[in-house]
């Protein structure tokens, strides 16, 4: 008879074997949160393409017509939409990363299976809205015949995406773990969203700022490096690759602090969730 042995991982082990070997769930956990979330819904996933349409033309009428904010030389839907595609990955994905666990308890207290795949397939969640999203990107795009560097487009956007990403996954696992024993959690995050929104440069441009503390603040914060790194694209300057590469570094740090803090709480989580 063959005997299985679970026991605690590397507190800074990625699992990455044991990942691979239950890839199935994150197909599983994906599908089945994209279908939760728009299943009552009367338009389904076209929610998906209408919540940053509608963001965008709100904050369109307040910060560019109402008050006059700079858009980098493009037109204010082109530099919304830009900053919040971006955004609503990082947004979206904590939401659901952080509240993952609890979410899935009735699961994690009867099978074992590598608890890393709920948050991350939370983030791939996030992931999947991103695309339909991406369809009214394009055709913003195409309205306003805004000219785009193909090369850095396949370059940035993808480096964007992947710094957000990795930032969203440390965050998110760290929350996650968090809120499991401590549910104050899950009502603090929607307030800690709505102060970061207006704390990155998704609605204004990063350069709107003199002020060097908050210029340093911005070069250390990896959303923000990302919603930069996105935009130039459209806006044709020069990528500040020395400000990318510390919220990378960022990123890198703020992964493994998840990664330490939810495999090192994980062993509780079917007692507490």
């Amino acid at each position: 008879m063959t005997e299985y042995e679970i026991k605690a991982k590397n507190k800074f082990s990625f699992g990455l074997a044991e990942l691979i070997q239950y890839r199935e769930l994150f197909y599983f956990f994906t599908w089945r949160d994209v279908k939760v979330k728009y299943k009552q819904a009367a338009l389904g996933i076209l929610w998906a393409i209408l919540q940053p349409l509608i963001m965008m033309l709100m904050f369109t009428l307040i910060f560019s017509k109402a008050l006059k904010v700079s858009s980098d030389g493009i037109p204010y839907p082109v530099f919304a939409i830009s900053g919040l595609l971006i955004w609503n990955i990082f947004s979206n994905g904590l939401m659901n990363s952080a509240n993952s666990m609890v979410n899935n308890a009735n699961i994690i207290k009867k099978i074992y299976f590598p608890r890393l795949i709920i948050p991350m397939s939370a983030i791939l969640t996030a992931l999947v809205d991103f695309l339909f999203a991406l369809t009214i990107y394009v055709a913003i795009l195409i309205y306003y015949h805004q000219g785009v560097d193909f090369v850095k487009l396949f370059i940035y956007l993808p480096l964007s995406i992947l710094i957000t990403v990795v930032t969203t996954f440390g965050l998110g696992s760290f929350l996650a773990a968090l809120n499991v024993k401590y549910r104050d959690f899950q009502y603090l995050l929607p307030f800690m969203i709505q102060f970061l929104l207006f704390a990155n440069p998704v609605l204004y441009s990063a350069k709107a700022f003199t002020n060097p503390v908050i210029n340093t603040i911005m070069k250390v914060n990896p959303i923000a490096s990302a919603i930069q790194l996105c935009r130039s694209v459209f806006t044709g300057q020069e990528v500040d690759w020395q400000g990318v590469a510390i919220g990378s570094i960022v990123a890198v740090v703020l992964f493994f602090i998840g990664i330490y803090t939810f495999r090192k709480t994980e062993s509780y989580f079917a007692d507490l969730a």
